[in-house]
């Protein structure tokens, strides 16, 4: 039985899922510098997370 894993569209679609997630969490409810934060978060989740689950 294959993984939904194998399928780089959804480990990707993941990633930008999740960055999505936390750059509106970003814009909505902090300012200053704890928005840059979150945002430099939400880039790193765009590259970390494809890379984590096409290793599960």
């Amino acid at each position: 039985m294959s993984s939904p894993f194998e399928r780089s569209e959804i480990r990707q679609g993941m990633g930008v899922g999740s960055a999505l997630v936390i750059a509106f969490v970003a814009f909505t409810f902090f300012e200053g510098t704890t928005r840059w934060l979150l945002l430099g978060v939400a880039a790193v989740e765009l590259v970390v997370v494809p890379r984590v689950l096409k290793g599960a």
